[in-house]
């Protein structure tokens, strides 16, 4: 007979594994106020700089979680409307008084920008950081 011992982990390891997590990236468990969240987005685009698109790599399981983190803390307290990325985009270009040329940068050329607008181009997670840091969003509301 097998036993489910096996599968069971040591929690004295995970113990002492999560402490020296929390540690270096501070705590991992809902976010309570606006200071826990810039560190959290800050921590997050950090790892978005790390992996990319890479879902093999080893952080990016921490990746997901930071990202439910930030997602629920947004949803609770900085809600965006519910609205396809291009849609999200032109909102925040409209309530900015920006233009399309003046997101060349974070997109990559003006006609990157027209086409991701335009429903042609889909925005990827290096052009989703910067549209969060441009507009103090997270990187999520682009994806």
């Amino acid at each position: 007979m097998t036993t489910a011992k096996s599968t069971i982990p040591d929690t004295a390891a995970v113990l002492a594994a999560w402490a020296t997590l929390e540690r270096s990236v501070g705590p991992l468990a809902a976010i309570r106020s606006r200071r826990e969240y810039e560190r959290k987005r800050k921590l997050l685009n950090t790892l978005l700089d790390e992996i990319g698109g890479d879902e093999r790599h080893p952080l990016a399981g921490l990746l997901d979680l930071l990202g439910e983190l930030v997602a629920a803390f947004e949803a609770r307290e900085l809600p965006l409307p519910e609205a396809p990325p291009a849609d999200v985009l032109r909102l925040l270009i409209e309530s900015h008084g920006l233009s399309q040329a003046d997101l060349a940068a974070e997109l990559g050329g003006q006609p990157v920008v027209s086409a991701v607008l335009g429903g042609k181009r889909s925005i990827n997670a290096r052009q989703a950081k910067a549209l969060g840091q441009r507009f103090g969003v997270s990187p999520a509301a682009f994806i």
